[in-house]
Order: structure tokens, then C-alpha cells, then sequence
């Protein structure tokens, strides 16, 4: 299993994220209301376990941009969540160990997400951030040789029933567990990773088969 709260702007909402489950955290570079300095994240990174996956998330920005601030900031991995090409993903994997790329659901990019290098595929509504849903069933189009990290329009509610629906990788959530722009809320944040632990945990249940990507179990972040 593996659970990304994302759009971190403070160390206060970090370590509860970490003390609460999350296994990877993310903090959006690209201009948006959870915006954060690369410095400010340098200060949030140095003090979480090391254990703890750290994600850039960019939106259309230059290769290497993506990969100074990665450096700059100190975080593990790199998150493209714009209209980045397969060449884009690919150059910046050459100098980042773990890169995510993520897709509209139903969109074309998300049909042929075989194509980027990396198999870690988010799959996220048109509105990235807005907190809307989406219809799961066109997470079926997704090539089943990807990973899947499930976004768009989760919350603590509905989040169980979305995993057991697509049975993915894992989930990512930001607007879905915040009390205002940029700050989470202590209660939705902890019932969040209790119930998509729960329903990770009911998979695992099931015949291994039934799982999008079965060799790759148990979840893992660094068997990639």
C-alpha cells in the first residue's frame, strides 16, 4: 500500500503526516494556493525520517529546472503533473531515481501512459487540486503494466470505496483532507490513512491475481 498527502506548506501538517502513516509526502513548486519555496521545504525535509518519501510536484517546466529543484530543495522524487512528453519524463529520470507522471483521466495521455518511462502513473481529474471527482471506471483504460496512484475528488469518505473499486498502487489526496488552502485538517488527514489502510488491507485478502499490478506487491515505494 502506499498514501501521499500532498499540497504540504508547513512542518507543523508533515510530521502529523508522518506520525499518522502517510508514507510519502508532496510539495507543489508549481503555481498554486499550496505553493511553497524550495528553501522552506529544505527546512520541512531535514527534520522528517528518512524513511518518509519526499515528491516535487511541477506542472510544464523545464527539465532541468525540475531537476535543480529537486537538488535545491532536498526532497527525494519529482512529480510532473502538467503536459509534460515522454522525452521531458525521460530527462528527467535520468538524474531523479523516482518520477511520477500524472494523467487526465479518459484523456488520451492517460491511454497510452505505457509510453513514459516511468510506470508510476497518478491519475488525476481535469481540475488537478479542485478536490472534483471523476468517474473511476475510466481508470480501466490505464495500461495495466503501469502503477496507479489514484487522485481527484478523494477524501476520508470515500476514499475506502475508490481502493476497493480500482484496487490501485495507492492514493494520493490534498484538497480532500484541509480545512483552508495549504493546511490540514488534523481528523479528516488521520481518518484518511486509517480508512485507505483498511481498505489496502482487505485487498491484500484477495487472491493476488486480482491486483492491476500483482508481481509488485507487497506496496512498496522502494522496490521501484
Amino acid at each position: 500500500m502506499f498514501i501521499k498527502i500532498c499540497g504540504i506548506t508547513n512542518e507543523q501538517d508533515a510530521l502529523l503526516a508522518v506520525a499518522l502513516g502517510a508514507d510519502a509526502l508532496g510539495f507543489i513548486f508549481a503555481p498554486s494556493p499550496r505553493q511553497v519555496a524550495p528553501q522552506r521545504v529544505k527546512e520541512i525535509v531535514r527534520r522528517l525520517p528518512q524513511s518518509v518519501l519526499t515528491v516535487g510536484v511541477f506542472r510544464d517546466e523545464h527539465p532541468q529546472r525540475v531537476i535543480d529543484m529537486v537538488r535545491e530543495s532536498g526532497v527525494f522524487g519529482a512529480q510532473l503533473h502538467g503536459h509534460e512528453s515522454p522525452a521531458n519524463v525521460a530527462e528527467v529520470m535520468v538524474e531523479i531515481n523516482w518520477v511520477v507522471k500524472a494523467v487526465v483521466a479518459g484523456s488520451i495521455e492517460a491511454q497510452r501512459a505505457d509510453d513514459y518511462l516511468t510506470n508510476l502513473i497518478l491519475v488525476d481529474s481535469p481540475s488537478p487540486g479542485s478536490g472534483l471527482a471523476y468517474d473511476r471506471d475510466l481508470i480501466s483504460q490505464i495500461p495495466s503494466t503501469v502503477r496507479v496512484l489514484l487522485a481527484g475528488g478523494l477524501t476520508d469518505e470515500n476514499v475506502g470505496a475508490a481502493i476497493s473499486q480500482v484496487a490501485p498502487w495507492g492514493v494520493d489526496v490534498s484538497s480532500g483532507v484541509e480545512k483552508s488552502h495549504g493546511y490540514k485538517d488534523p481528523i479528516k488527514l488521520k481518518r484518511f490513512i486509517e480508512n485507505a489502510r483498511a481498505s489496502f488491507d482487505a485487498l491484500n485478502q484477495v487472491d493476488e491475481s486480482q491486483y492491476r499490478d500483482g508481481e509488485n506487491h507487497p506496496f512498496n515505494w522502494e522496490n521501484q
